[in-house]
């Protein structure tokens, strides 16, 4: 008996803590695009900038809203939180390791699972929504799958740029 009433309380202390995060804030959240300041973000290619919208992707899950321009590419990487992005405007693609790309225009969705490895690329510029539902990271890896730095994988982009040397 003692056990079964342990377990409730355990199923019920986990089931709170699952929905607190839609429960967290108490008033509605505006963010303009217009008054949004965008700002490198370290560990990120520099042809992208970011506006965080809501919460604080140091801590937990955040709204960011992302620019990038024509050709931006993200390296191969991945995240430990799951990854939404919704195409504001332009058009981009997203490639999964072992998976055919998926071209994605304003107005598409993605959703991406935690700890998987993809690339994304701006084929145009573009403008997306990227809700996390934890603290946003970054972990790049290189061809064989091996963990590499942001300076490695960022450094190797650009040198695989047409034009660059």
């Amino acid at each position: 008996m003692r056990l079964a009433a342990c377990c409730v309380l355990l199923a019920i202390l986990v089931i709170g803590l699952a929905f607190q995060p839609l429960h967290a804030e108490d008033k509605m959240v505006y963010a303009g695009r217009a008054t949004s300041k965008f700002v490198s973000f370290p560990g990120l290619p520099t042809c992208t900038t970011n506006s965080v919208q809501n919460g604080d992707p140091s801590t937990g899950g955040s709204v960011i809203l992302a620019r990038s321009a024509a050709g931006c590419t993200v390296p191969w990487h991945w995240h430990t939180p799951n990854e939404q992005l919704m195409i504001v405007s332009g058009s981009a693609t997203v490639a999964m390791k072992d998976g055919a790309p998926t071209a994605l225009q304003a107005g598409d969705y993605l959703s991406l699972p935690g700890k998987h490895v993809h690339q994304f690329t701006c084929v145009t510029a573009c403008m997306m929504f990227v809700v996390s539902d934890a603290a946003f990271d970054i972990h790049y890896v290189d061809a064989s799958g091996k963990e590499i730095s942001p300076d490695e994988a960022l450094k190797s982009q650009t040198k695989r740029r047409p034009g660059k040397k």
